[in-house]
């Protein structure tokens, strides 16, 4: 089997589900980028601003239609309409705390529309190549710091977590029951390969996610100038938006393979190991990456939410599986991803119609980088300082860790 590559995508049909949202908004520019002919299905943006707004995402799909992931009657049309060669599927809840406050609705979206996604594949039978955007959450997480396998029981102490470890066990159970690509094979019936992706805490332009800590850390000067932070010391596996994206598109283009029956699985997707940073260090990190504003606000203090449970401290992902089995490694270090938020926030404020040509400029650095391509370089890129040096770290973070 040759190396997957995105570009494999080139000219496919692919559905996205939840391409309203942070996540699929970039995933939308980039498969326009690679050819592809996108049909995506979501609410309407839930935040204001919106990357998909903003950027005009809508102008380069295929077909945009607004609808919920757990509407079956209109996820089986969309999915018959399209006839997706790929489907790449975030549609889904993804803040901890949000989980806490409507639990039974992270359960329904991320478990219920999961469901309903398979389900229609499974209607439309057809050959296709499912990816299922779960969680680093999804792990039974024992805080002893140790990088989390795909090997490793699932689990969840939270309603959030345990809703992504819920949706991984509702893959494992369809790849069983409907999706064995050597059952389907042997039965005569088209051979849909699904796999998941586990990805780490993502952050990047155009993230105004509530309770974001990059789009909480741009809302701090009016919100009095100083961000709060509920868990400053723990310790997450940030990585900027493109590098999981990156990762289920090279899972998806591998699922597309003749001999790929084997990569039908669950795969990690985080940073280097080196650049797992406590949320004080990416706010640290981040602020002296965009530079204060003109009142010189820029700091955080520390205070805990008791109310809203347990969120763990420590988090890391181990992402052997997905370099030996797809040739898949993490690409920027986090002072590159640092630096490339904070230049597209910068860029955004200065010129507000210039968003979909700042995303389309990270992912054209960012495919040069993969590819070895020289990219541009910036102070703070590379490994950077020890943690220890406050001035200069490179952590980044949220206020509340998202999937």
């Amino acid at each position: 089997m040759t190396a997957p590559h995105p570009s494999a995508l080139r000219g496919r049909d692919v559905l996205v589900t939840g391409h309203t949202g942070f996540k699929g908004s970039w995933l939308a520019l980039w498969l326009a980028a690679l050819g592809a002919r996108t049909t995506g299905y979501a609410l309407a943006p839930e935040t204001d601003p919106a990357l998909f707004e903003v950027a005009g995402v809508a102008d380069v799909l295929h077909d945009h239609v607004v609808g919920d992931v757990r509407d079956r009657d209109a996820v089986d049309a969309v999915v018959a309409r399209s006839r997706p060669d790929v489907v790449l599927h975030l549609a889904a809840r993804t803040v901890v705390s949000e989980g806490y406050r409507r639990p039974a609705e992270a359960f329904s979206v991320n478990v219920d529309g999961t469901t309903a996604v398979l389900d229609a594949v499974r209607a439309a039978d057809r050959p296709c190549a499912v990816v299922v955007v779960t969680s680093d959450k999804c792990y039974l997480n024992d805080e002893s710091g140790r990088p989390f396998r795909e090997t490793d029981p699932l689990g969840g102490h939270d309603p959030y977590s345990a809703s992504k470890a819920a949706q991984e066990l509702v893959v494992q159970s369809y790849r069983r029951s409907y999706f064995d690509p050597q059952a389907q094979a042997a039965a005569g019936c088209p051979v849909v390969r699904l796999a998941s992706g586990r990805a780490g805490n993502v952050i990047g332009g155009g993230d105004w996610t509530e309770d974001g800590l990059v789009a909480d850390l741009a809302r701090a000067p009016a919100r009095g100038g100083e961000l709060v932070l509920r868990s400053p010391h723990a310790v997450r596996p940030w990585q900027h938006v493109l590098e999981p994206l990156s990762g289920y598109l090279t899972l998806a283009a591998a699922l597309l393979q003749d001999d790929a029956d084997a990569l039908a699985g669950a795969y990690n997707f985080g940073p280097h190991p080196e650049d797992d940073a406590t949320v004080a260090e990416l706010v640290d990190g981040l602020s002296t990456a965009w530079g204060p504003l003109a009142d010189g606000s820029r700091g955080w203090r520390s205070e805990p939410h008791e109310d809203l449970g347990h969120e763990a401290g420590v988090l890391r992902l181990d992402v052997e599986l997905a370099a030996r089995a797809l040739s898949w490694t993490p690409t920027w270090r986090l002072g590159e991803t640092l630096g490339r938020t904070a230049d597209w926030y910068r860029g955004f404020g200065a010129e507000p119609a210039s968003a979909r040509d700042l995303c389309r400029e990270d992912i054209a650095a960012f495919e040069g980088a993969v590819s070895g391509s020289a990219t541009r370089g910036r102070a703070g890129a590379g490994p950077g300082p020890s943690r220890s040096d406050a001035d200069s770290s490179r952590s980044s973070g949220d206020v509340t860790p998202t999937g």
